[in-house]
């Protein structure tokens, strides 16, 4: 069983950087893919960003945070991280970390396993 437990959100300004955490306290992360989705007021999650278990393919970002958020992952420390830099308004959200068994996938509906979110707030 993966157990998820996110970090790290909080109120920043405008062109500002912050790191999100997720920590698996359940089984190890193995062959699982891992990602980031987000949710703000009134609007569906989305997919932010993922990994496959082989960290080194199988990544991708949501088009509207390529080249500022970078997915990462630590299988010794069983964390994702999720670092953001240049957050505008846009960004701001509930953030969720999630695992999945599909390789990569940007699904929601694939991803079996869910933190209970951490919440980012841009101000501009």
């Amino acid at each position: 069983q993966v157990q998820l437990a996110e970090s790290g959100g909080g109120l920043v300004q405008a062109g500002d950087s912050l790191r999100l955490s997720c920590v698996n306290s359940g089984r190890t992360f193995g062959t699982y893919s891992t990602a980031w989705f987000r949710q703000d007021s009134g609007k569906q999650r989305e997919f932010v960003a993922v990994n496959g278990w082989r960290r080194d393919t199988m990544t991708y970002y949501a088009d509207s945070v390529k080249g500022r958020f970078t997915i990462s992952r630590d299988d010794d420390k069983n964390t994702v991280w999720l670092q953001m830099r240049n957050l505008t308004p846009g960004d701001t959200a509930y953030y969720y970390c999630a695992a999945t068994q599909k390789v990569g996938s940007r699904w929601i509906d694939d991803y079996e396993y869910w933190g209970q979110g951490t919440q980012v707030t841009v101000s501009s």
